[in-house]
């Protein structure tokens, strides 16, 4: 079997980078985390602050074993699997192998791609790029919608009436406009309380 047979069964992947790190925004907020950021993105953000991701064949390729062992080597327990858009491959193998290792497993994700893999915590974050795929909705313990523009707060509720009851609502200012519309987001959250906010604290800290 070749290596793009392989990426397509899931059992290797485009790893951009992983590091551990203290998980920055977010209901995880503060938490020690290994991120493994997949190469990889076709929904093609204005705003991406990682726009080197989006061209999987710019990244090695990896086994899933290797990455595993990657994660294994620091005392956090705690895996987030982000990109790119890691939807993008089939995530039933790594989440697999990393739960038989014991670990807690994250995606952040922005839910274009049918939902693969088995994990404790589902952050969605749609982008009004590229649609939602169905299959995450059901999903998702995490809504996070990322405002860059006064529309974006009522985007943010389209997808809120589409979650299950129980998923934590977030909204968070994009950094570069962070000073323009945080202020419209504490009004909105007061008079929403349905909603929290979240900041990226790890851009504060200066960490990855």
């Amino acid at each position: 079997m070749d290596k793009k047979q392989e990426v397509n069964k899931g059992l290797m992947l485009p790893v951009m980078e992983a590091f551990y790190t203290i998980q920055g925004e977010g209901v995880h907020t503060g938490t020690p985390a290994y991120f493994i950021r997949l190469g990889g993105c076709d929904v093609g953000c204005v705003w991406c602050d990682v726009k080197e991701s989006w061209e999987a064949e710019k990244w090695p390729v990896s086994t899933i074993e290797e990455i595993v062992q990657g994660a294994l080597a620091y005392p956090g327990r705690m895996v987030v699997i982000t990109g790119g858009e890691p939807l993008m491959y089939d995530l039933g193998p790594l989440t697999k192998l990393l739960k038989e290792k014991g670990f807690t497993i994250n995606i952040e994700t922005s839910g274009a791609h049918p939902f693969s893999g088995t994990f404790d915590w589902v952050c969605f974050s749609p982008k009004k790029f590229k649609e939602p795929h169905p299959s995450i909705y059901v999903q998702a313990n995490e809504l996070k919608v990322v405002i860059f523009h006064k529309s974006d707060f009522e985007f943010a509720e389209k997808h809120a009436v589409l979650v299950n009851d129980n998923c934590h609502k977030l909204l968070q200012p994009e950094w570069s406009r962070s000073t323009q519309h945080l202020q419209s987001i504490i009004d909105y959250v007061k008079f929403h309380p349905d909603w929290k906010i979240s900041l990226q604290t790890h851009k504060f800290m200066d960490i990855p």
